[in-house]
């Protein structure tokens, strides 16, 4: 698997609620869903890789998954990680 393939399975999907995109109109931070072992150092290469920006900082959060029940049946949805990046001042990348 070569570097640019290993960039597209890091950065799985943009966050698109209204919290993120205020975030994205005041600071300039994109959200992404990136996996549970992905590190800051390897989310900024990503980004920095396929939408050819410069990346100023990243942080990351570990969402728990949430208990649901249906009927009898008790389960837990799935846990994931997001990374808020933030991109130097003039630079965009065009999320949908």
């Amino acid at each position: 698997m070569t570097t640019l393939d290993r960039s597209y399975h890091l950065i799985r999907r943009p966050v698109v609620t209204e919290k993120a995109t205020d975030d994205t109109g005041s600071r300039n931070a994109y959200t992404f869903r990136v996996p549970l072992d992905a590190n800051k150092v390897e989310i900024r290469q990503a980004i920095e890789r396929i939408f050819s920006v410069k990346v100023l900082s990243v942080n990351t959060l570990k969402v728990k998954g949430k208990w649901k029940i249906r009927g009898r049946t008790i389960g837990q949805t799935q846990s994931w990680k997001k990374a808020m990046v933030v991109l130097q001042e003039g630079q965009t990348i065009d999320v949908l």
